[in-house]
């Protein structure tokens, strides 16, 4: 057994990280009209280059910018192309703690024509000697909140023209980050886990979708996303039940989902969230492709508490009764900051359970 040399990695994150004081305060500052782009910039790329330091010092292998330049995980990517806006009221279930997420409109034609965050990635390129990791929000993130109700059918009367689009658009922002030099993208798709919920499902029926035709829409639509990279190009999935300010949205173990989502999504690796007994047990890995790998979740970026070592190694153990060791690797479960507020954990608990991400991958994976 030995260590990965290409993404994903025996230890890897989600990507985001939570924001120093100092960023949380500039961009306030920012929204407040107290600082211009270029005073938030500076901010900015200086919190990057410690967040960066922070990740090569703890020796992880995928360093991202911890999205320090985004309010939230997948608003600024999607409003970044043609015809995507954010509309106030909410669709879908609310989080745990009761807060309920704003939903996207398709208003126009979608469309990439310049690229959407390359400036983000180039930076990020810059900054650090270990491979940098881009974090996007899978294409499935403009459909499933809102549904047909919220694509215009002035602009879309047939909705296989909208995923025609939306997934060219996509098809077009990895090939610019390639030729910028990116070679690991994760897409972050909450739509698979949270069909494996009921009430999710029930929500999707009463709308007029099909649960089950959901994961196979959504599953074509990252393949025919990616349907043009280049054969070093690694793109994985990254999977949650929701994540903000440490709620959840979500729960049910990956059973309805499996089978569909890992025959018929051709990446080279899923990030799982197995943190809870809310996403059930290791069964549904029965269905991974054999050159598929999984990266397993365990550790919790929602909470403070510190995982155990012997307590992750039996969890490895259990999954790999399904998936061969060679193809698993460890990970939080999500991002320590899916939205600017962050998880309820400060940035020193953060770094202990990186570090414990990477001696356990160590002792396991040699």
């Amino acid at each position: 057994m030995s260590h990965r040399t290409h993404p994903p990695f025996r230890a890897d994150h989600v990507g985001s990280l939570l924001r120093p004081q100092k960023l949380l305060e500039a961009r306030a500052g920012y929204q407040a009209g107290r600082l211009d782009d270029n005073g938030l910039r500076a901010i900015e790329d200086e919190s990057i280059r410690d967040v960066v330091a922070m990740q090569e010092d703890l020796g992880l292998k995928a360093i991202t910018d911890g999205e320090f330049r985004r309010e939230i995980w997948h608003y600024d990517f999607l409003c970044g192309l043609d015809g995507i806006e954010l509309r106030a009221d909410s669709q879908g279930p609310a989080f745990s703690g009761g807060y309920a997420a704003e939903s996207l409109e398709v208003t126009s034609k979608i469309a990439n024509p310049t690229g959407v965050q390359l400036d983000h990635f180039k930076f990020l390129n810059e900054t650090t000697k270990e491979t940098a990791k881009f974090c996007a929000p899978s294409p499935n993130l403009a459909y499933h909140r809102g549904g047909r109700a919220l694509i215009s059918e002035a602009v879309y009367p047939n909705l296989t023209d909208f995923w025609a689009d939306l997934c060219a658009a996509y098809a077009r922002e990895l090939v610019l980050l390639f030729e910028a030099g990116c070679r690991y993208i994760q897409l972050d798709d909450t739509t698979f886990a949270m069909l494996c919920d009921k009430r999710v499902r029930q929500t999707m029926i009463d709308r007029g979708d099909d649960p089950d035709e959901l994961v196979a829409i959504y599953s074509k639509a990252i393949g025919e996303a990616i349907s043009g990279r280049p054969d070093d190009l690694t793109v994985t999935v990254h999977m949650c039940r929701g994540n903000f300010k440490s709620q959840w949205l979500a729960e049910g173990g990956y059973e309805p989902v499996a089978e569909t989502m890992f025959a018929n999504t051709p990446v080279d690796g899923f990030f799982m969230e197995w943190d809870t007994d809310r996403a059930g047990g290791f069964e549904p890995l029965q269905y991974v492709n054999k050159d598929q790998v999984v990266v397993l979740g365990l550790v919790t970026s929602k909470f403070p508490e510190l995982e155990t070592k012997d307590g992750l190694k039996r969890r490895i153990d259990e999954a790999g009764q399904y998936v061969p060791l060679e193809n698993l690797c460890l990970s939080p479960q999500c991002g320590f900051a899916s939205t600017h507020e962050g998880n309820n954990l400060t940035e020193e608990e953060e770094c202990r359970k990186l570090a414990l991400i990477v001696e356990v991958a160590d002792e396991v994976w040699g």
